[in-house]
């Protein structure tokens, strides 16, 4: 008999989702005494395998015994549901249309501080104060325990409390933040924070004595007089002053406001404003919308009478979000929550602080950078019924019980679809499912719509409002198709950048205007090379050339993550001739140093924005106008509200437009489009310089023209040409293993086996691009299917059997086989 196994009778039985990739359900009992108190949707405490032990969830409870011995679960660990029926619906129908397991979909679901196992490891939280009196016995023993030995296991908790049930007690410890889980470490709760001025003492507590504070300035410092006023003036309506809004407000200077401080009449301060806590800036009780914005609020309103999903398809610019805010405000005063999807943690950062001015904190954030127990709190605050969430494609999965309405901003952005691991699904058409489920209202967003949401809305499967004027009366930017290659003939080129574009920059910060340049490839250089025997620098477990990143001078792999030392000869044949070629983010960072040395020039990508607050540090940096020109990735095309930007550049449109893939005009069209839109926001119309060598691309002149009609009819014929989406469906097949032999010989069983039953629909397989991630070789089989329920359901049946099919094969147990419906 197991440890674990129970003695009670047992006439209850309880089918649990595992956070594991397996196939079904599997079943327990339920002892006598926890037959009342367990539900579905709670977690419990299992024993699976060797006495390995696992939070399971409750899918189902029933009477009906199963045709193997089942053990016993240990313990309920939750007094409510944490998933609902909503939640288990939506992740059937992921598992079921993305090719996958429950036990997959509850693992991205659930934030990992509700998915304790056995090989958890628990360490005392460095920020507990001590205050151990408000712990019970055992909570005591676990804390003081962890006091003196750092760190421990399950087993350890077990042992220190003689008992077998302890997820309870770690569970209670957790959401008293008295502890956290080892990973959580990595990523410590630090709320963000503004620099703020006050007062010093006495100044702040008597204010007799802010006469003799202007005394000590004299009559002669009028800047210094001005900046004292401004913040009086100020203080009367802030109970926090940011040192930024007091520079705005008194027309002064860091460097004034700086001399002030060593006078010891301000104090400079960090001032916390967390972004779960409690919102304490003013609140904005009224705003306008423009004649074009009411108009398009309406139309939706009409459209939601009839369809549950409506497209808003309005220029850059043009106040989507101040629509958003309006359908919001009618959404939760009639009692109901909203979900407001976004595709980037960066626009996360900056829009929270818009809408916290209208809803303070009637609203939360929920993102992959928030640690685990913080993560766990909105959890259970949305099931109390928090009226607003905002974030990222994984907020989709938050307990709601009450929604009404769901906002996907950017809705044609690549980063709602997931890629590793499964499930490999698109936020945007699981929240059009979940709000199906919900019979809440769906508005998609955007400047350029995917050309699947495009042709539903023309087939008035969606509604579809239109948004083609800038709000305010601001024109459109004024884009510039820029030459390189008669540059590069005329030998006017200073390494990437055009001379057109290095007068405009200048030009621009001499008008005290900010700029905005765009490089779809971070790091230095892609390619390190000998010039003597033509060796590349690649990395050791993927086939793929190292990238140069000059600030840490090492050679780092873009997919594995793996990094050498830059050689300073040729490893094969010892030749010093070693070149880097290409550009990426940090060395047009680098190069602008030396072609305008008085511009502050910052970097957004992804080696900058590591970290919770990394986003957030950047954008706050360009905000406060602490850099010039802002030199990033695709992350500055994602709809941020800038008002100082002049000057927006692309410095090589020639990446995005010849891409091997179908989808590179779609995406091309979108990034120069969004990109474009950074500049000339509010204050005057903007400039756009689009470098480019095949200035003839029809892609260019539909951006140039701000034509989404044109580029979409074009691009909808040639995909109806050729059998690509919208009109057909496409799901992707890879597989991988560390034999090339073996995944050649199973790629091409696997690759029959499809084709006895879908025919001329496979494709492949064939090597991709780059044939060999992280050790593991791969292969690709494309399927075409006809967009028909019954064929979509007839494909993943045949690929499910097909699997079975190949691990029986000797020797292709261990290919792994990764299936993608709809790859982006």
């Amino acid at each position: 008999m197991s440890l674990f196994a129970s003695t009670s009778v047992v006439n209850t039985y309880v089918d649990v989702i595992l956070p594991l990739a397996l196939p079904k359900c599997y079943t327990y009992g339920v002892p006598e005494e926890l037959a009342e108190q367990i539900q579905k949707g709670q977690r419990v405490e299992v024993q699976f395998g060797k006495n390995k032990l696992y939070a399971a969830l409750v899918y189902a409870k029933h009477q009906n015994k199963p045709s193997y011995p089942a053990k016993s679960i240990i313990s309920v660990l939750d007094n409510i549901s944490i998933v609902n029926d909503f939640q288990l619906q939506l992740w059937d129908w992921m598992a079921k249309y993305y090719v996958c397991t429950l036990g997959e979909v509850m693992h991205a679901a659930l934030p990992a501080g509700l998915k304790l196992s056995s090989e958890t490891r628990l360490l005392l939280n460095p920020y507990y104060e001590d205050n151990f009196a408000e712990l019970n016995d055992k909570e005591y023993l676990i804390a003081e325990a962890l006091s003196i030995q750092q760190e421990l296991s399950i087993d350890d908790v077990r042992k220190i409390l003689n008992q077998k049930t302890v997820y309870p007690i770690i569970n209670s410890l957790l959401l008293k933040r008295v502890l956290y889980l080892k990973e959580e470490l990595k990523q410590k709760y630090k709320p963000r924070t503004v620099s703020c001025v006050r007062l010093a003492e006495p100044y702040r507590s008597d204010s007799e004595t802010l006469k003799s504070a202007f005394e000590q300035i004299g009559t002669r410092a009028a800047k210094q007089l001005q900046t004292l006023m401004g913040f009086i003036h100020l203080s009367k309506e802030q109970k926090h002053i940011k040192k930024q809004d007091l520079i705005q407000a008194a027309d002064t200077n860091h460097n004034t406001i700086k001399i002030i401080e060593k006078k010891g009449i301000f104090e400079l301060y960090d001032h916390e404003v967390s972004r779960i806590g409690l919102y304490e800036d003013e609140i904005i009780e009224h705003y306008d919308l423009s004649e074009a914005q009411l108009k398009a609020k309406e139309e939706i309103k009409a459209s939601f009478e009839e369809k549950n999903v409506c497209l808003i398809h309005g220029v850059t610019g043009s106040g989507k979000t101040q629509v958003y805010i309006d359908l919001i405000q009618e959404t939760i005063d009639a009692g109901q929550q909203v979900l407001y999807l976004l595709p980037e943690i960066a626009l996360t950062t900056q829009i929270i602080t818009r809408l916290q001015k209208i809803f303070a904190d009637d609203i939360a954030v929920y993102h992959s950078k928030l640690n685990n127990n913080e993560r766990v709190e909105i959890w259970h605050q949305t099931i109390e019924n928090r009226k607003i969430l905002l974030g990222a494609r994984s907020s989709l999965f938050l307990p709601f019980n009450n929604l009404g309405l769901i906002i996907i901003d950017e809705e044609h952005d690549t980063s709602f679809k997931q890629q590793d691991p499964a499930p490999r699904y698109n936020g945007r058409d699981c929240a059009i499912y979940l709000g199906h489920l919900h019979q809440a209202k769906v508005l998609l967003g955007t400047a350029t719509p995917s050309l699947e949401t495009y042709t539903n809305a023309h087939g008035n499967k969606y509604g579809l409002v239109e948004l083609n004027t800038r709000f305010g009366g601001m024109e459109m930017p004024e884009i510039i198709l820029v030459d390189a290659k008669e540059e590069m003939r005329k030998k006017t080129m200073k390494s990437h950048f055009t001379s057109r574009l290095l007068d405009e920059l200048k030009e621009a910060i001499g008008r005290g205007e900010q700029a905005i340049l765009f490089q779809n490839r971070r790091g230095y250089a892609p390619t390190n090379s000998c010039e003597t025997c033509d060796w590349t620098a690649e990395c050791v477990h993927c086939d793929v050339s190292l990238t140069y990143h000059k600030y840490s001078h090492n050679l780092r792999c873009h997919y594995c993550g793996y990094s050498t030392k830059q050689p300073v000869e040729c490893p094969a044949c010892g030749s010093a001739t070693l070149k880097i070629q290409g550009f990426g983010t940090e060395k047009i960072e680098d190069e602008l140093q030396l072609f305008l040395p008085e511009a502050k020039t910052g970097r957004m990508d992804w080696d900058t924005v590591k970290g919770k607050h990394g986003h957030q540090r950047i954008i706050s940096d360009f905000e406060e106008k602490r850099i010039d020109i802002l030199v990033g990735t695709q992350m500055v095309t994602k709809g941020l509200d800038f008002d100082n930007v002049g000057l927006v550049g692309v410095l090589s449109a020639d990446n995005l437009l010849h891409f091997p893939d179908f989808r590179a005009s779609e995406r091309a069209f979108q990034l120069l489009t969004q990109v474009s839109g950074r500049a000339g926001r509010k204050r005057k119309r903007g400039k756009v310089l689009i470098q480019a060598f095949n200035t003839g691309h029809p892609v260019l002149k539909e951006v140039i023209e701000n034509d989404y009609l044109h580029f979409f009819t074009r691009e909808q014929n040639e995909r109806r040409d050729f059998s690509y989406p919208p009109f057909y469906r496409l799901i992707k097949i890879t597989l991988k293993h560390v034999k090339r032999q073996n995944l050649h010989e199973g790629a091409q069983f696997y690759a029959h086996q499809l084709r006895k039953k879908l025919g001329g629909r496979v494709l492949g397989p064939a090597e991709p691009g780059i044939a060999r991630v992280r050790n593991y070789y791969l292969m690709d089989i494309l399927i075409k299917l006809e967009r028909k329920k019954e064929a979509l359901a007839f494909a993943k049946k045949t690929i499910e059997s097909a699997g079975l099919e190949l691990q029986g094969q000797k020797g292709m147990s261990g290919i792994k086989i990764n299936v993608d419906v709809d790859p982006y």
